[in-house]
């Protein structure tokens, strides 16, 4: 049993909630932001950091003081580990204040306090929101709204944050790092999707303001736990490189699915293509399953579920907007083909919606699987802003289904995804977010848009240089759909515009239509990101591939086949145990599941 299965991220979801539940004993009611806070109202950095030791105010009344060697040894850690961020006065000031007591000297409480910290700055970032509440902008109010859902969302991917921290040693938390990095990624995406929300105006100027220092800590935190293997070396810890060796050279896995995918979600694959699955329950419109709705069966799923639980969606088109919350973990969505078993629905920007709430299909919930399912958000492109699916779950698998819209359809929101044989149409960043997303074998449509508008293919919104995510589409095909193919002289496409500073796609073995403009890639706002992002290509084809003609940007590049390695599955997941050797490792993808 691998040590994902033995301490995999769904425990840890849940012993996260334990604790959440627990402190929510101690709050006091009436708090100012009208979202039930997961901190004590007293010490909020220091309750999510549990430590038990005295602060430096109580060692000076009876407590424990630490000796002079010991904030010595503290000191120097906390200036070698901030050395390697980007806001070094705010990581040296707050870890300096949560880091005390008898442990002062041990490194791996400073990585720790390196993440508690964050809750804090959070807080109030969050909180300040709470001030527009008089606010008669419908816009500002559903910001408001938004952004106190995503508060709990940015304390509980931190919770989960600690709790790897806690169960390992120091010298192990390098084998950890990415799966720690992708929640904090999520968490820095919480606190951008918040001041996203706010309209343009002094609201929104404001919020950006409140935000900075907890966007500040985030980056911090990321970058500690990315240089966590050569603190090692910095003070004197050994690791156990043969032991490392051996770990790496576990073989790749026959299916070509990310390591991540655990053992019974291949089993119910396998059994899924046999046709040989046997659903929880049937949702069928005529009346012939369990449930008329897919809402209803989600809501009929037991509250406390072990293990995988599966739900059979028959042919019929299902006008329906579907949220599937956290609490919903581990469910796997079937259809009889994306073309047979739809969800569509009309929500968008333009009538009011925030566009993470315009989402035909929406889920949050850990190990999400979508198998031959349809999504469509039929708002039409002179509505902007319409999601077809939305997916914030984490360790997401979607294969062989279908997401239809213009604008946005696809909102590939955080943690780990993977993709495989998709159809995904739309216009203007129909692939957006900022995930650690793969998209193999997939079909890329590019539909016609509105006669003032420019087609993107992708919009990835990493807004951290410590963040490990990126979208990375392998072996695709990057096509028109017949409306533009007959005006592709008038309208410009492109494969990508960084929707944030770092901004991070790969294009790689992908069949690249000669509707695709030579440029391949255009600004978002005048230089904005134009030094920090990364877009990269290998091994493309087409009449759209041809690299010699692309923006002299800095960060564009053509990988060689050694460096596009590092952007294949498993590897672009970070699972430093699973890093299969390069030999072969490209062309994995191209003879499907090995069923």
């Amino acid at each position: 049993m691998s040590a994902f299965q033995d301490f995999g991220p769904l425990s840890e979801r849940r012993r996260a909630e334990k604790q959440q539940n627990q402190r929510k004993r101690l709050m006091v009611t009436g708090a100012s932001v009208s979202v039930v806070l997961i901190l004590a109202v007293v010490g909020v950095a220091t309750s999510l950091y549990h430590s038990n030791k005295p602060t430096l105010a109580a060692a000076g009344e009876g407590g424990h003081k630490p000796a002079s060697n010991e904030l010595h040894t503290s000191v120097k850690y906390i200036k070698t580990m901030c050395s390697a961020t980007d806001f070094k006065e705010a990581c040296e000031s707050s870890l300096s204040k949560v880091v005390t007591g008898n442990k002062s000297s041990d490194p791996k409480e400073i990585v720790r306090a390196a993440v508690s910290v964050i809750a804090s700055a959070a807080k109030k970032g969050f909180q300040h929101a709470d001030g527009f509440v008089k606010s008669d902008n419908p816009r500002v109010k559903s910001a408001i709204s938004l952004c106190k859902s995503l508060f709990d969302e940015a304390n509980e991917e931190l919770q989960l944050a600690l709790s790897r921290i806690d169960v390992h040693k120091f010298e192990d938390l390098p084998n950890h790092k990415d799966y720690i990095k992708n929640w904090l990624s999520a968490a820095m995406h919480y606190q951008v999707m918040c001041v996203d929300a706010f309209p343009e105006g002094e609201e929104k100027t404001k919020m950006k303001e409140a935000m900075k220092h907890g966007k500040q800590l985030t980056s911090n935190a990321l970058a500690i736990i990315g240089a966590a293997s050569r603190f090692l070396s910095l003070i004197g810890h050994q690791r156990n490189l043969a032991e490392e060796k051996e770990k790496a050279a576990v073989s790749f896995p026959r299916d070509g699915l990310p390591t991540w995918v655990t053992a019974e979600t291949r089993r119910h694959l396998k059994e899924q293509a046999k046709k040989k699955l046997t659903p929880n329950v049937t949702v069928a419109k005529d009346g012939s399953g369990d449930f008329r709705t897919i809402n209803g069966a989600l809501n009929a799923m037991p509250k406390k579920y072990t293990g995988r639980y599966v739900i059979y969606v028959k042919s019929g088109i299902y006008k329906e907007h579907v949220v599937m919350g956290k609490e919903k973990a581990n469910v796997t969505i079937y259809g009889d083909g994306s073309r047979k078993s739809i969800v569509t629905g009309n929500l968008n920007w333009v009538d009011g919606v925030q566009t993470s709430q315009t989402a035909t299909f929406a889920a949050s919930g850990f190990g999400l699987m979508l198998i031959g399912m349809g999504f469509r958000n039929t708002a039409g492109p002179e509505k902007h802003q319409a999601v077809a699916l939305r997916i914030q779950s984490d360790n997401a698998v979607v294969l062989n289904c279908r997401m239809e819209g213009f604008q946005d359809t696809l909102y590939a929101q955080a943690h780990f995804q993977f993709y495989r044989s998709c159809v995904i149409t739309g216009t203007v960043d129909f692939i957006f977010g900022d995930s650690t997303a793969v998209f193999q074998n997939c079909r890329i449509v590019v539909r016609r848009p509105l006669d003032n508008q420019q087609n993107i293919v992708t919009a990835h919104g990493r807004a951290d240089r410590f963040e490990n995510t990126a979208f990375v589409l392998q072996n695709c095909r990057v096509v028109a759909d017949p409306a533009l193919a007959a005006d592709k002289a008038r309208i410009r496409s492109y494969l990508a515009r960084p929707w944030k500073e770092y901004s991070r796609t790969i294009f790689m073995e992908s069949e690249i239509g000669d509707f695709v403009h030579p440029d391949g890639y255009m600004p978002w706002e005048g230089d904005f990101a134009l030094n920090t992002l990364f877009y990269a290509e290998y091994g493309n084809r087409g009449g759209g591939a041809d690299t010699s003609r692309r923006v002299r940007w800095p960060g564009v590049k053509v990988l060689t086949k050694r460096q596009a390695a590092a952007w294949t599955v498993p590897a672009v997941y970070g699972i430093n145990n699973f890093i299969p050797a390069i030999s072969g490792n490209l062309a994995q993808v191209r003879n499907g599941f090995a069923f």
